[in-house]
């Protein structure tokens, strides 16, 4: 009975036990053959030299435990995670995602079975739900990870011999004009920035007709430069068979819908669709803008182009110039979304994910090519383009842009204010690495009193880097009326990195319009000058008087605003926002235009030699020491004297700000409160004020008086 007692109590432990223990224990029954189920070897078969196998399954409570186990696991690395700020700025595990799913989900093998090769040979992408294949279907299979990379020297070898062949035949070739003279500053002033176009495949294929050209793209390319060449020498008689440059975009528009009731997705077609969403965006056409933009976005994921075409190159039969192509219109998509997301205040589209195509263009031709101002007749020394490098670091500032337009600039949705806290200190670290890791090339030192111009997109690109930097700080000024945030967000001074960034944009902006003049002004770069308006408006009515340089700078923010006009038609709401806020603040607009200068740069420059190597310490976002002094005054009221006249030192009850001048800036510091602008600020941003004027309502909450006059007419603008 023994035995028979000890045969029913050995098996249930043997769940755990090796294969060769448990054939002892069978065959030896009386015995006390016990396994540790030490893995991968016992301890009985590692003495014995026996193989050791474990091949039966775990029994039901030793999988509850397992399960246990995970869970305490899980809770921990998500306990984790809320302890830091994710990618997308939210730690709140409830929080709505608003990223693209379609982007982020799939994993790469399922990403390649979604790219299909039609019957007439087109690449068409559609997931495992759609009705144009089999939940199994394997029919396309990935490339091998282990044997693919990005490029090859051969490929980019092949495809830089091309661009040069390409630029030679274009030099030569008999284009009339004004076409010829219309692409010449398409490439010229939009290309490098956007690089909407590839340049070889596009004028190869003018030629032969080939797939990288469509008559709906040329019409686009055209009408685009219109914009910029109207008021150029000689312009307007070579226009004048083209009713002025108006044929262009309605042939544009025909041809282009013509192309989408085929029903075949071609990538001159997205090109094509983002050129005319780019126009209608700067003549102030929002919807027109929004929905040309959205279709190609919706395109480029009809094509797969949101997938990297190297890692599947093989299921989609993609030469190194489809790859090439793929590549830049993606990025171009993103980084148009990103621009018009944030000119319209809306949340972006288009999301980086692991099966995106990367960061990488093979062709590098025009990295190294001269650049010149197309269409002036200036004596601008060639410069090196560098529009290579400007775009891909472009494309990385977009992918910070994106975060902070998700979550901190989102009409529909607010994220709890700690959370958006962290989001913003985030975005900064990333802005100050962003411009730590910016090659010396494209970086602009405003300090330099020997400074030229570089080229138009560089500008624009440091310009762009300013103008997050205000929009993220911007964000911390607004949270630090919080009180369990006031010291976290006093650490990082955003006050002071928003009028250091905001002067730092007019300042660019004098040296471009010395240099190029207002015509071929882009829109990203008018915005930029918009948002720095809208910072030195702020520091007026936070104060209720405004100080004169404030006022000098002011006053060139809406002399240029008013000038981009003709350019740029969207420009004028912002102009006529800004313009009615100045009314009710009672400062006449007319006399400060007709006193702008034409150049502020003597007055703004600095004395500082220039730094070689290292970037200006005050464009980057840093401690409150390094770029601030703290003194004590009172408060100003209405009709005081200016801040610069004041008596300092023997007030204590009022903590201020001194707002150190910005790279190439001299003067007297602007004095600012910190609690009113952040008062002002919140108004501000929540668009109440503005929406008020719109309105034809009155502001009651900003304090306009005799103060406001007096220091206007002391800044000799009235």
């Amino acid at each position: 009975m023994e035995s028979v007692a000890v045969q029913k109590r050995n098996p249930k432990k043997s769940a755990f036990s090796c294969e060769a223990c448990r054939k002892r224990k069978a065959t030896y029954v009386l015995l006390q053959v016990k396994c540790d189920a030490s893995h991968p070897i016992c301890n009985r078969c590692k003495a014995r030299e026996d193989t050791c196998v474990y091949k039966l399954s775990p029994t039901l409570s030793y999988t509850q435990r397992l399960e246990q186990r995970v869970e305490q696991l899980q809770a921990a690395l998500l306990e984790a995670q809320q302890s830091q700020v994710k990618p997308t700025g939210t730690d709140a595990p409830e929080a709505p995602v608003l990223v693209s799913e379609r982007h982020s989900s799939p994993s790469p093998p399922r990403a390649v079975e979604a790219l299909r090769i039609e019957a007439d040979g087109r690449l068409s992408y559609h997931g495992s739900t759609s009705l144009f294949q089999l939940p199994d279907s394997t029919h396309l299979h990935a490339t091998n990870q282990s044997n693919a990379t990005y490029h090859t020297e051969s490929d980019k070898e092949s495809l830089v011999n091309n661009a040069w062949r390409e630029r030679a035949y274009e030099r030569i070739a008999d284009i009339p004009e004004p076409f010829r003279w219309l692409l010449d500053s398409h490439f010229c002033w939009v290309q490098p920035l956007f690089n909407f176009v590839y340049r070889p495949a596009f004028t190869r294929d003018m030629k032969t007709r080939g797939p990288y050209f469509s008559q709906a793209l040329l019409n686009a390319v055209l009408s685009h430069s219109v914009r910029w060449c109207r008021g150029e020498p000689g312009m307007k008689e070579l226009l004048a068979p083209f009713d002025n440059g108006a044929v262009f975009p309605k042939n544009a528009v025909r041809d282009l819908f013509e192309d989408v009731q085929h029903g075949h997705s071609k990538i001159p077609t997205v090109q094509a669709l983002l050129l005319l969403s780019a126009q209608q965006c700067g003549s102030g056409n929002r919807t027109q803008a929004w929905l040309y933009s959205g279709m190609a976005f919706r395109l480029i994921d009809d094509m797969g182009i949101c997938v990297d075409g190297k890692k599947y190159a093989s299921a989609g039969h993609l030469s190194a110039e489809d790859i090439e192509i793929r590549n830049r219109l993606f990025w171009s998509c993103y980084f148009w979304d990103k621009l018009i997301s944030l000119y319209f205040g809306r949340s972006p589209i288009l999301q980086n994910s692991e099966i995106s195509p990367p960061r990488v263009l093979m062709d590098d031709t025009a990295e190294i090519e001269p650049w010149t101002p197309h269409g002036l007749s200036s004596n601008y020394r060639p410069k090196q383009a560098h529009s290579i490098s400007c775009f891909i670091h472009m494309c990385a500032l977009a992918e910070i842009l994106n975060e902070i337009l998700i979550n901190l600039h989102n009409p529909s949705r607010e994220l709890p204010r700690s959370q958006a806290y962290k989001c913003a200190h985030s975005q900064s670290g990333k802005l100050r690495d962003w411009w730590c890791d910016l090659p010396e090339h494209l970086k602009i030192s405003v300090s330099d009193p020997e400074l030229e111009c570089p080229p138009s997109h560089i500008v624009t690109l440091n310009c762009l880097f300013h103008t997050i930097n205000i929009l993220t700080n911007r964000a911390k000024l607004k949270l630090s009326r919080e009180p369990d945030l006031a010291g976290q967000t006093a650490e990082d001074n955003p006050l002071v990195q928003c009028m250091s960034s905001a002067t730092s944009i007019i300042t660019l902006f004098d040296l471009y319009k010395r240099t190029f003049g207002d015509g071929h002004v882009v829109l990203s770069l008018a915005y930029s000058v918009y948002t720095a308006a809208s910072i030195f408006l702020l520091e007026v009515q936070a104060l209720g008087h405004a100080v004169s340089s404030t006022l000098e700078r002011l006053a060139f923010c809406v002399g240029a605003l008013d000038r981009l006009r003709a350019t740029s038609p969207v420009i004028a709401t912002a102009s006529d926002l800004i313009a009615r806020e100045l009314t009710a603040l009672g400062i006449r607009t007319r006399p400060m235009l007709s006193a702008t200068n034409p150049s502020i740069t003597p007055r703004l420059r600095s004395s500082h030699p220039k730094q070689h190597g290292h970037p200006p310490s005050n464009l980057l976002p840093l401690p409150l020491k390094q770029e601030t002094q703290i003194l004590q005054r009172p408060p100003m009221r209405l009709g005081e004297n200016s801040p610069h006249d004041a008596r300092l030192g023997h007030q204590p009850h009022a903590i201020q700000h001194v707002v150190a001048p910005a790279d190439g800036i001299q003067g007297d510091g602007v004095y600012i409160g910190v609690e009113e602008v952040a008062e002002a600020a919140d108004e501000l941003l929540e668009g109440e004020a503005l929406r008020a004027l719109g309105e034809g309502e009155e502001l009651d909450d900003v304090g306009v008086g005799e103060g406001v006059e007096a220091d206007v007419e002391e800044a000799g603008i009235s």
